[in-house]
């Protein structure tokens, strides 16, 4: 006795039902990048803003070093 081969309508249906898999597979995987985008993005503008202060803060020491050694050197 052989085995029953499915019909058309049976391999369609079950195509389909895999194509529908896959889509709500890939909407997950979307949403998921997107997440990571917009934590990347906020990490990102964090540290932009962190980098900026500490560029300032540099900048200021050295023209604070400047002045004082300027200072010193002037009025010795």
């Amino acid at each position: 006795m052989e085995p029953e081969v499915p019909g058309l309508e049976e391999r369609m249906a079950r195509i389909e039902g895999i194509l529908e898999q896959m889509n709500e597979r890939f909407n997950q995987l979307e949403g998921t990048i997107q997440a990571l985008d917009n934590r990347l993005d906020s990490s990102l503008r964090e540290l932009r803003v962190q980098i900026s202060t500490q560029f300032r803060w540099t900048v200021g020491l050295i023209i604070v070093t400047w002045i004082t050694v300027l200072a010193a050197v002037l009025f010795k």
